[in-house]
Formats: structure tokens, C-alpha cells, sequence
């Protein structure tokens, strides 16, 4: 398993992470979030070797994970990072990117892995495109190809759908997350988007002031949020007599304690966003049509 234990690191004098200990098991989806600039990426870099803890230790099995200090080539064979920064081959194509690091002794092996791997990235049509041709978002396809190519036991992945269209990235998410359990690839994703660890993540850990805040499955850190970061990542929620409720676990109805003066509706396709007015403190709730500004309405809590 991957084994964090009292791990500490800063730039210089600026502390970044602070007493870290988790662990993940082979083959299981582990999701890092927290606001931008609480260490996500700087996480996963370190996991990857490439600084130098100040102190604490990293291990993938019996295998300990040293920074540039201890090692002249960053890396090991069983681990690949995915980085926002993308690193391929702009002037040869993708299918070509994808087999770089891949064996010419075995041709046939090598082309069928290839074409399998395309597939799951759904850039087939683009196999003999050039990558400096591609978009952003294409590129980024690409990049998680060729990271799977040498089938990693440890996948590092920072922000792996942040520049694929909504269009693409549901499939893709889908494809790509059961590719790596049917392969029995262990996955660390730093993300600040929910559908990147709803329905895919093991566990979570949420990084806040240097340390790991909350940690836990998504169903037991949605239905039980410790603080508004947590919530916050699941979408728009209240914090009311100290608790945490989403604004999609407030109704109207006909009569109530908490009557509310409606300010905005949102549209938000399915349902309305309804911005309201309770004892001067803003609250937010769900509603399947529009709501009049000034209009008086009663809440309750839906079990």
C-alpha cells in the first residue's frame, strides 16, 4: 500500500503540509481536495519524489519514496503523475506519444495496448493527429494515455479533467475510473470537482491549514459534512443552529416555524436556486419553479 506517516513540507519558510498520515490500498481511488493553495498539487508531487521531505516518510509497499536529494531520476516505474503541465511530444503524433516508453520487441503487444488505451481516452479518430494539433483538453487525454501505457501500479492525477468540455469529460470519467479498478490501479486524484470523486472515490481527504481536516468515504462525508469546506464541495447548503444542511434538503411547505422572504430565483435546469431573506441571514434552498422576489414562503427540513 501507499504509506504516509507524520509526513511534513514547506517552501523554505513557508509551512505547506503539516503531520500527514493516511494510507491507500492497492487498486483504490483516493481523492485529495481542499481550497486552491492548501497543498493538493504539492501533495502529489511529493508522493511522486519530486521534493525533498523535511521530515516523516513515504511508502509504496517496501519501497520508500525519496526527493531529488537521494535519486538523480525522479520517478519509479511502478508510479506516474499526470500534471496539470502535460510534458508530451508536440511534433509526433498520439498514438506515438501513447507508445513512447513502450517495448518495439514486441510490436503486435505493443500496438494492441495502444489501440486499447485510445479507446478508453476516446481519441481513436485522432490516433495519427499531431499532438501540437490537439486542444487542451485533447492533450490532456492524451497525457492520461500515455501515463496508463506502462501499466503503473500508483496513478498520480492533478485536476485530470480540468480541460475537457462537459460534453466529453462524463463518459471519460467513467471509462477511465473503471479501467484503472479492473486493472487493480491504486489512484490518487487532487481535484476541486465533485463529480471527480462522487461515484469513483474510495475515500477522501480534505486538506485545510496544513493538515488533513476530514478524511472519510464520499457517502459519509456528504451525509455528515464536519465543516463548511467539506459542504461546500457538495454543492450549496445553510449552516442553521449548527448543522450543515444542503440547500436541496429544504422544502416548502404550507406551514412552518421558518418562514423565509425570497430575494432571487436561479435556473438551474431541473430545479430553481431560491435566495432568501430568514431573520437577516441569507438561506438557500431548491424548488421546481420560479419563486416572486418578496414572495413568503415556509421551510422545513426533508428527511
Amino acid at each position: 500500500m501507499l504509506q504516509i506517516t507524520d509526513l511534513i513540507f514547506s517552501y523554505q519558510k513557508t509551512p505547506v503540509l503539516n503531520k500527514l498520515n493516511f494510507s491507500i490500498n492497492p487498486g483504490e481511488n483516493a481523492a485529495i481536495i481542499g481550497e486552491s493553495g492548501s497543498g493538493k498539487s504539492t501533495l502529489l508531487k511529493l508522493l511522486y519524489g519530486e521534493y525533498d521531505l523535511n521530515s516523516g516518510h513515504i511508502f509504496w509497499k517496501d519501497t520508500e519514496i525519496l526527493g531529488p536529494k537521494h535519486n538523480l531520476v525522479i520517478g519509479h516505474d511502478f508510479m506516474k503523475y499526470v500534471a496539470q503541465e502535460f510534458e508530451l511530444m508536440p511534433f509526433i503524433t498520439v498514438k506515438e506519444n501513447i507508445g513512447k516508453h513502450l517495448s518495439n520487441f514486441f510490436p503486435k503487444e505493443k500496438k494492441e495496448r495502444i489501440t486499447e488505451l485510445i479507446e478508453v481516452v476516446e481519441l481513436t479518430e485522432f490516433a495519427n493527429t499531431k499532438v501540437k494539433l490537439l486542444s487542451g483538453g485533447q492533450k490532456q487525454r492524451v497525457a492520461l494515455a500515455r501515463a496508463l501505457a506502462e501499466e503503473p501500479e500508483i496513478l498520480l492525477l492533478d485536476e485530470p479533467f480540468s480541460h475537457i468540455d462537459n460534453y466529453k469529460k462524463q463518459t471519460l470519467r467513467r471509462r477511465v475510473f473503471n479501467y484503472l479498478k479492473e486493472k487493480n490501479i491504486a489512484c490518487v486524484v487532487a481535484t476541486h470537482d465533485k463529480e471527480d470523486v462522487l461515484g469513483f472515490a474510495d475515500q477522501i481527504f480534505v486538506l485545510h491549514n496544513h493538515t488533513i481536516a476530514a478524511q472519510g468515504s464520499p457517502q459519509n462525508l456528504y451525509k455528515n459534512p464536519k465543516n463548511a469546506l467539506v459542504a461546500a464541495f457538495f454543492g450549496e447548503f445553510n449552516h442553521i443552529k449548527d448543522q450543515f444542511i444542503y440547500a436541496h434538503q429544504l422544502k416548502v411547505v404550507e406551514k412552518s416555524d421558518r418562514k423565509v422572504r425570497v430575494k432571487k430565483s436561479y435556473f438551474k435546469g431541473s430545479y430553481f436556486l431560491i435566495e432568501a431573506e430568514l431573520n437577516k441571514s441569507l438561506i438557500l434552498f431548491e424548488h421546481a419553479e420560479e419563486l416572486k422576489e418578496n414572495a413568503m414562503v415556509c421551510l422545513e427540513v426533508s428527511k
